[in-house]
């Protein structure tokens, strides 16, 4: 199932509860609106904020997963395949959209959301000398929490979305 984006902010979905207090339960009941596509490993979603545009995350499909760690290793390869995948895609459309995109960051962290994801980070020259050697947790973090309207996942970045859908579509069918 495919959620048309609208503003990505705390929401009730039909059945009474916000869809981000649960992101993986709500990507498994077709309710997370950032979700792109599911693949072998889990769900590929685009990220709350896009102040680097482009910015996506796998997200587990396995409820309960905290670390990789927590699945068999068949899954584990699974999820880091797709890891791999979703920053395949992530790379080709920034660098088709943008001469500035220089390279992808890959990371698994878990340190506020306690699901495993992995963060999937397009970097810039435009992020400045100030930020674009350092890792994306030290731009600051009103990017996060108080981001500007026009960062905030919605409706503005539909093509983006359309253009990473594709091109993970055209990946996965490369990879069968």
């Amino acid at each position: 199932m495919t959620l048309r984006c609208t503003a990505v902010t705390p929401t009730q979905t039909p059945f009474g509860h916000d869809w981000r207090t649960d992101r993986v339960g709500a990507a498994l009941r077709g309710e997370n609106p950032a979700v792109l596509r599911r693949l072998a490993g889990g769900f590929a979603v685009m990220g709350d904020v896009q102040f680097l545009p482009g910015y996506s995350v796998l997200i587990t499909d396995t409820p309960g997963a905290d670390r990789l760690t927590d699945l068999p290793r068949r899954r584990r390869l699974a999820f880091l395949d797709s890891m791999e995948l979703l920053g395949e895609a992530v790379q080709t459309v920034c660098a088709r959209r943008d001469p500035q995109f220089r390279r992808v960051n890959l990371e698994i962290q878990g340190n506020h959301d306690a699901f495993l994801h992995a963060h999937v980070w397009p970097r810039y020259e435009w992020e400045g000398r100030d930020h674009v050697w350092r890792p994306v947790a030290l731009h600051p973090i009103e990017r996060w929490r108080a981001p500007q309207p026009e960062t905030v996942l919605g409706p503005q970045h539909d093509d983006l979305r359309a253009a990473l859908t594709a091109e993970l579509a055209r990946l996965s069918a490369r990879s069968l």
